[in-house]
């Protein structure tokens, strides 16, 4: 297969692999406040909420992981073992942020069984700031693809910090202002 669809095919399930990972922390911060609402609304929005995580889960992002994978192991072996090129050492890079994002991965799929047996293992406040780690990674896998230089990935990484500080005040003044309203 052309190198070029690899690439398009990769890119198409990165992002949906992305949206899925978005949506269902946002689903485990809706199901975990649910456990707070009175009984006639929990009756109605924890099957809701375990229904579109389940959906979106198993239909989406876990297949998307997988097409991700299966994707990208192509590109390195089409544009790098094939030809016999060494792997330049942004990409190892990236293999290791993508490692970590399979770990942040599985560690949602576990927060996902725990609520699916009704057992949240974490608070909603600090699900709204798991649910910005893949943000992080985000951001840090694509200014390394772009960039790749170690110069500019150590600019990157600075930004990436910088910005995870700006981040993580943002998510503090907005549940301040929460309860304030509370």
């Amino acid at each position: 297969m052309d190198f070029r669809y690899l690439l398009a095919l990769h890119i198409i399930f990165i992002v949906t692999w992305f949206a899925g990972l978005f949506y269902i922390v946002r689903l485990f911060v809706y199901q975990t406040e649910a456990y707070d609402k009175p009984e006639e609304a929990r009756k109605v929005l924890l099957p809701q909420y375990k229904l579109m995580s389940k959906r979106l889960w198993y239909g989406i992002t876990w297949p998307s992981a997988i097409l991700t994978l299966v994707f990208g192991l192509s590109i390195v072996y089409t544009k790098y073992l094939t030809y016999g090129i060494t792997i330049p050492a942004w990409l190892w890079v990236k293999f290791s942020l993508v490692f970590l994002l399979y770990a942040y991965h599985f560690a949602c799929h576990y927060l996902f069984n725990r609520l699916m047996q009704d057992r949240p293992a974490m608070s909603a406040q600090k699900l709204r700031g798991w649910n910005e780690v893949a943000t992080i990674f985000l951001i840090s896998i694509v200014f390394l693809v772009k960039l790749q230089s170690s110069l500019s990935m150590l600019w990157g990484i600075i930004g990436l910090l910088v910005f995870t500080a700006v981040l993580m005040a943002a998510i503090k003044l907005y549940k301040r202002s929460r309860e304030g309203k509370g």
